[in-house]
């Protein structure tokens, strides 16, 4: 179960809230202490859980970080399961597709601003961070080539389109100023790239 979908048991909300202690735990720790000097113990005894309930949700501290990272993945699904839109024709209409995506996805994680500027500073200052998260965002131009494809987008078509797409939520990222800037400068970014093919 994702944390986007309703828990219908009381066993699910609880592992919902224990998840979400551990996640905000880590937030208050990392922004105390720093992340080199937090561990899993220091987690888990601040979320009040154990070190086997913090294995259960995240593979080591790092993946704390990215806690976010399913709600953008359940984003492109949804887009992916949407069948009223056709296969893309060309790069342009691509582009045109996955731009409603991308903008669902800065609006998700703008939704807290604090948070957002605290995850970004933090993964800034640390190597480790900055790589997990090329390769973490590498996986959603991954999964936005896929909702393309599965549409009966061409191969080639949807590999450029995701990655022009990924450009565009990237540019973003590096723009704002603030969170409440990602949504607007993703879609400028999109009017330029779709300016430049229109020549």
């Amino acid at each position: 179960m994702t944390p986007e979908q309703a828990p219908d048991s009381l066993i699910q909300r609880k592992q919902l809230r224990a998840r979400q202690r551990i996640i905000d735990a880590a937030d208050e720790l990392f922004a105390l202490h720093g992340y080199d000097a937090v561990s899993v113990s220091d987690i888990a005894a601040r979320a009040e859980v154990g070190r086997t309930t913090f294995f259960r949700y995240f593979g080591d501290k790092t993946e704390v970080v990215f806690a976010k990272e399913q709600t953008l993945l359940d984003t492109i699904a949804q887009a992916g399961a949407d069948d009223t839109v056709g296969a893309a024709r060309d790069y342009r209409e691509a582009i045109e597709q996955l731009r409603p995506t991308v903008l669902r996805l800065c609006a998700h994680v703008a939704e807290d601003p604090d948070t957002y500027e605290r995850h970004a500073d933090l993964v800034e200052k640390h190597l480790e961070l900055r790589a997990r998260d090329a390769l973490k965002t590498q996986q959603l131009a991954s999964n936005l080539s896929e909702v393309l494809r599965s549409r009966g987008t061409s191969p080639t078509i949807a590999v450029f389109a995701a990655q022009i797409a990924l450009a565009c939520y990237e540019t973003a990222r590096r723009r704002a100023r603030t969170a409440a800037d990602l949504v607007s400068e993703s879609g400028a970014a999109f009017d330029e790239v779709l300016t430049l093919g229109s020549g």
